[in-house]
């Protein structure tokens, strides 16, 4: 759920714009380097999104930081005993 709730945040913080060439544009800012395009903007969200969930998964596996969005924090915490 948490992980569900994390791209629910990311999402609803996206920005879409469209081009001079008709083509719908859209990226994440919170999210570093998390962008698309489509031909209809409902494409170029689904497009996003897909990008979004591939940065996370690259992110955690490579032990990246990645952004705390909605006080939901997806990073491992490296305890200390």
């Amino acid at each position: 759920m948490m992980l569900t709730d994390y791209i629910y945040a990311a999402m609803n913080r996206a920005k879409y714009e469209i081009l001079e060439d008709g083509i719908f544009y859209g990226e994440i800012p919170d999210c570093q380097g998390v962008w698309s395009s489509g031909k209809t903007l409902e494409e170029c969200r689904e497009n996003l999104q897909d990008a979004l969930e591939g940065w996370i998964i690259l992110g955690l596996r490579l032990g990246h930081q990645l952004p705390i969005l909605d006080q939901i924090n997806l990073n491992f915490e490296n305890e200390v005993a």
